[in-house]
């Protein structure tokens, strides 16, 4: 036989509250007994382990505790001890709800649902790609939607006297986690338990954990977090997945959905059940609108039950914690009508459709006349309590209840015409409703019940105030690039379908890319804006429209650097995905970005007004390129002029990287915590920029007609029109080696799908540098047919197919093509901040594989401040990795007034003596480095993806994202 067990309600409250930490109140719901747990002996005939102190239940037919409603297991020695909540009533505890942002289903392995308590990998499931909270898809909407807080500033509160306490969240702790109260072993990889803070970090035993300080103070990252007390974030109707730049998933479905409805198992398995005749399944419904949608859950109870015991089943279905005696269960008779059922054998005189099961209702006993509803402070300032209880009539409209809440939170009800009340629902999220303040409260309750007993309990109204701290900028990309701004409102105006302008400003205008910012007055103007944005179509291409949160500068303590993360998610085989979701669960989400959804101008736009912050750039060297081309035109308008840019090697060549010491490529085997560390740790150095100018002969177009002189007026190129100018960061490339580079580019474009791999791209430069060695010369007698010029001097060149200009000592994933021999006549030591570029000779394509494998160096040629080379045909050229073909003309290389502050791994840890530090693998000669092979064609042979940063171009990533971000 199977024993229910209630318990009075005891002295754990307290306990209880610490346990799950200051992101709940015990409060807020009448908890019952045992912490909402309906706890049932039972027999376990595998072996068990116990949650709460996760030892095993020895014994085979050894008999322990188990909740059905979360699937809680504890020994019966450990049954009064409990302080973890039941999964039914802990969205009923969250304190200001925040939405979860859902990953796409999969099977998620080591982890545990946390609703269920089962294993994710026996089911479809999904992870929050900001927290650490896991479900299955059929659990997804009795998930408890408390999220990080991320965005919690409030008007007119110092930063001296806002507090950030712990975020608790239970289960699923990394291994080898210690108590940070008894030191001892807290994580288990057999069932959910033990705690951990979202922010910190630190874990603790459930029981434990009330012994914990209670502020938080982020950690070891605190020097690099950015604050939720500095952040607000626009109150909008939209998705938290928008509004923290997230690509969107396909939503979950879940229990919500009529299908797929597991039966609750009340007295005994599922299985059993079902072959036996002395129990039955019943369909029930909570309210009209669930029998509307046909959305039901499935309750198994023995057909002798009282209508008591199926009230109470039916309610632990619904995840309903309240006091039973109010319910009541009625059956569905026809089609709208409904009948009471009764004792004594209920279930006899229940109709059942033909070939259909018995369909039921559960109810709530409304009282015609009064009832009482709780309304929160939330997010207003100072309020002494979580919420209050006020009692309702038949005349009671929103605006009294707002003034009888204000008074309770101990404000002013006078002014209650500065105030909303906001209609919360958590239900498969976070939504929200501003309530008519003529609207009749005690109706509204009635008819939330009467179409969700479940959706009801699962609402909650809210005092808001109407002053909106935020500023509500919106981002807008993929417009024309170089309009003038009138002909970019011209163009909002008529995506947007408005004569008057909606926005009370527009700007900052990034012309070079297309992309601006415009501000609204109200949420409800900026709301409205994005929805028709987001779906607008402008030159055959969708827009990009991002809600942007605000920054309050003065609310960041002196000492903290807030570090700014860039992640291009294409680059490095897609290794960026897995990063940016770890940065975002170890850092605040709103300080983590995608490049391919807006660009870097996004994030650097919001992180506009700190005055000191870094930047941690991740992919490959293109990507670096273009944050630092951004930054060169995001920084004019900036607190911050120059902030050091550290780096995540995600692509191939990654000579950038190499020379700061942060490696030569990510692996996915690094520790992200350990990544963030060195940027705390790292050093600040200075990088060399230089403007490679490219200026096309002047041509004309000779005519025959008597008006030769007009027509060669309209045909002879202006000289500005012939003139460009990139920015170069790591290399330039003329003859052999941006030839190959060009090919390979030719080839990635035709099929994109195909570069996926490190490995596939240096194949593919290996195939193009052996037919350039046997078939394709084209670059012969390049020392013939170009002349160089350093500082002024002019340079006579050796027998040379290729020529390579270097600002960095690394190129084509880590080679050195100035060599490693000591100094020589009038040449100096070569580093990235000495103002002096070396110019380097490349005999053959073969020398080019030799240089790759580190075998032997090019020619030196020259060093010097200014490179000039003027060209009589067309040539291959490379501006740290991007080829193009370039006409006759003059090519000069100037050291640029743009400068770059970058950030250098420590050589040594300063962490301490056992302290990890992270060691990007480089490539095995013979499973990454094809192109050293017999013939010795170099790997990333002048790949755009392999050795240089082009900041100021839109080139494409050093690595197999190429063109994804152009």
């Amino acid at each position: 036989m199977y024993k229910i067990m209630r318990f009075d309600k005891k002295k754990h409250h307290d306990s209880a509250m610490a346990a799950e930490g200051h992101n709940v109140d015990a409060n807020l719901v009448d908890m019952r007994p045992n912490h909402g747990h309906y706890f049932v002996k039972k027999t376990f005939g595998k072996p068990t382990y116990c949650h709460h102190c996760c030892d095993k239940i020895w014994g085979m037919l050894t008999t322990g505790y188990s909740c059905e409603m979360c699937n809680f297991i504890c020994h019966e020695k450990c049954l009064r001890t409990v302080v973890s909540y039941c999964s039914s009533v802990a969205l009923q505890l969250i304190k200001n709800p925040v939405a979860h942002t859902w990953s796409a289903p999969c099977l998620i392995k080591r982890r545990y649902c946390c609703v269920c308590r089962k294993r994710t990998d026996e089911a479809m499931s999904v992870e929050c790609e900001v927290c650490e909270y896991y479900v299955h898809v059929d659990c997804s909407d009795l998930a408890v939607s408390d999220c990080k807080e991320a965005a919690t500033y409030v008007a007119n509160m110092e930063s001296a006297n806002t507090v950030q306490y712990h975020h608790m969240r239970e289960g699923n702790l990394p291994k080898e986690s210690k108590c940070v109260v008894c030191r001892k072993t807290c994580f288990s990889t057999e069932c959910l338990a033990g705690m951990r803070c979202e922010w910190c970090g630190q874990t603790a035993h459930a029981v434990c954990y009330r012994q914990m300080d209670k502020e938080c103070d982020f950690g070891v990252l605190r020097k690099i977090m950015l604050p939720p007390m500095c952040l607000t974030i626009p109150r909008t109707e939209l998705p938290m997945e928008q509004l923290l730049n997230i690509s969107s998933h396909d939503q979950p479905q879940s229990l919500s959905s009529p299908s797929k409805i597991q039966v609750d198992d009340v007295s005994t398995s599922g299985e059993d059940v079902k072959e036996r005749d002395d129990f039955e399944i019943i369909r029930v419904f909570d309210g009209n609108n669930s029998y509307r949608l046909q959305i039901s859950r499935n309750i198994v109870v023995a057909k002798h039950v009282s209508v008591q015991q199926v009230r109470d089943a039916a309610l632990r279905r619904f995840h309903i914690n309240d006091t039973p005696e109010r319910y009541y269960i009625t059956q569905v008779v026809g089609e709208v009508e409904e009948e009471i059922l009764e004792d004594p054998v209920p279930l006899r005189n229940v109709k059942r459709p033909e070939g259909k099961r018995a369909q039921i209702f559960i109810r709530y006993y409304d009282d015609p006349d009064k009832d009482e509803v709780k309304v929160y402070g939330g997010w207003l300032r100072k309020v002494p309590v979580t919420f209050c209880g006020i009692s309702v009539s038949k005349d009671t409209i929103v605006q009294d209840l707002i003034t009888e809440a204000l008074y309770h939170f101990g404000l002013d009800g006078a002014y209650w015409n500065r105030y909303n009340l906001i209609e919360v629902s958590l239900d498969r999220g976070v939504a929200e409703r501003t309530c008519n303040p003529q609207e009749n409260v005690l109706q509204l309750v009635r008819n939330l019940r009467k179409d969700s007993l479940r959706r009801y309990h699962v609402v909650r109204f809210y005092v808001q105030e109407k002053e909106d701290p935020h500023d509500h900028a919106v981002f807008v990309g993929n417009l024309p690039v170089s309009l003038a701004q009138r002909q970019y409102e011209r163009i909002l105006l008529k995506l947007l379908g408005a004569k008057e302008k909606p926005f009370t400003a527009i700007g900052p205008i990034y012309f070079e890319y297309g992309s601006l910012i415009i501000t609204f007055n109200t949420p409800k103007a900026a709301t409205a804006a994005v929805q028709k944005l987001q779906s607008a179509i402008y030159e055959d291409k969708k827009l990009i429209v991002l809600c942007l949160p605000n920054v309050q500068p003065q609310m960041i303590p002196k000492d903290v650097e807030p570090l700014l993360v860039l992640v291009n998610v294409k680059s490095g085989g897609c290794q960026g995905t897995e990063l940016i979701q770890s940065f975002r669960k170890l850092l605040n989400p709103f300080q983590v970005f995608d490049v391919l959804n807006g660009g870097p101008l996004v994030g650097l736009y919001v992180f506009r007004n700190i005055p000191k912050y870094k930047i941690l750039a991740c992919g490959g060297d293109g990507t670096i390129g273009w944050v630092l081309q951004c930054l060169d035109i995001a920084k004019q308008d900036a607190a911050c002029f120059s902030p050091p840019c550290g780096i995540v090697p995600l692509g191939t060549g990654n000579d950038l990287a190499r020379v700061l010491r942060w490696g030569g490529g990510y692996t996915g085997e690094e520790n992200p915590m350990d990544i963030l560390k060195d940027v705390i740790e790292a050093d600040t150095v200075k990088l060399d920029r230089w403007a490679v100018v490219f200026h096309e002969e002047e041509r004309n177009q000779p005519t025959s007609s008597g008006t030769q002189t007009e027509m060669s007026e309209q045909t002879m190129n202006n000289p500005e029109d012939q003139t460009s100018m990139i920015i170069m960061n790591n290399y330039f490339g003329i003859g052999i080696d941006a030839d190959v580079c060009l090919k390979f580019h030719n080839k990635r474009d035709a099929n994109p799908e195909k570069f996926q791999s490190r490995l596939f791209n240096k194949t593919q430069y290996a195939k193009i540098g052996l037919q350039k060695m046997f078939f394709e010369r084209t670059c012969k007698d390049l020392w013939k047919r170009i002349e160089l010029e350093v500082d002024g001097r002019t340079i006579e060149l050796p027998n040379i197919e290729g020529i390579v200009v270097l600002n960095l000592l690394s190129w084509g994933s880590g080679a050195n093509p100035w060599g490693t021999s000591k100094e020589e006549g009038n040449f100096s030591k070569p580093t990235h901040y000495d103002g002096l570029l070396e110019v380097v000779g490349i005999s053959d394509v073969s020398r080019l594989g030799l240089i790759q494998s580190k075998l032997a160096a090019g020619i030196r040629i020259a060093q010097g401040g200014s490179i000039r080379i003027t060209t009589h045909e067309e040539w291959p050229v490379q501006v740290d990795g991007e080829p193009h073909i370039q006409p006759p003309g003059t090519i000069t290389i100037l050291k640029s007034a743009l400068k770059a502050q970058m950030l250098k791994k420590a050589k040594k840890s300063r962490r301490g003596g056992t302290a990890t530090t992270i060691c990007f693998t480089q490539p095995h000669p013979e499973t990454s480095d094809p192109l050293s092979g017999p013939l010795g064609v170099p790997s990333t042979l002048g790949d755009p993806h392999h050795g240089k940063t082009t900041p100021d171009n839109t080139a494409a990533d050093s690595d197999e994202e190429g063109d994804a971000f152009l």
